[in-house]
């Protein structure tokens, strides 16, 4: 087994690469690093997004429709930030943008934990969060008493 082992990047598929690049990047504040060379066939569409010069996430033009959450595959992607403050930034961001919500507000991942976030979706209905590990408690009440938050939406 590998001792150094961590996620790198994630990919998913969407099914318009313009719109996507525009919500991650006026949402999650995330940079194209790089992409498809010009006249590429537009199934094969792809971007790379990042931080700080990091790739994060890749982001294919392949997909026929949205997200089915009845299927086998991703659950949801979770981005950490800082503060609860950057929750907050990302919420309002989102909000501008029409973006969906799971539940109102920030709130925690369960009941009396501090850490929590907004949970929502892309603009194909992949399952986003935006969490931080502390500041949450008093935040709001978790949607179930007896499980993680960011398992049920």
């Amino acid at each position: 087994m590998p001792a150094s082992l961590r996620t790198g990047h994630v990919g998913i598929n969407v099914t318009d690469l313009d719109r996507s690049v525009a919500f991650y990047r006026d949402v999650l504040g995330l940079h194209v690093l790089g992409g498809s060379a010009p006249g590429t066939a537009p199934e094969r569409r792809v971007a790379q997004l990042g931080k700080d010069g990091s790739l994060v996430l890749t982001i294919w033009q392949q997909a026929a429709g949205a997200h089915q959450r009845d299927q086998a595959g991703l659950h949801h992607l979770a981005f950490e930030v800082d503060t609860v403050e950057e929750v907050r930034e990302a919420e309002w961001a989102l909000k501008e943008r029409g973006a969906t919500f799971q539940y109102d507000g920030v709130v925690p991942h369960g009941e009396g934990r501090d850490s929590g976030g907004v949970f929502f979706s892309d603009p194909d209905g992949t399952r986003l969060e935006v969490f931080t590990v502390s500041g949450v408690a008093g935040e709001g009440k978790a949607p179930f008493a007896d499980a993680p938050t960011c398992g049920f939406f």
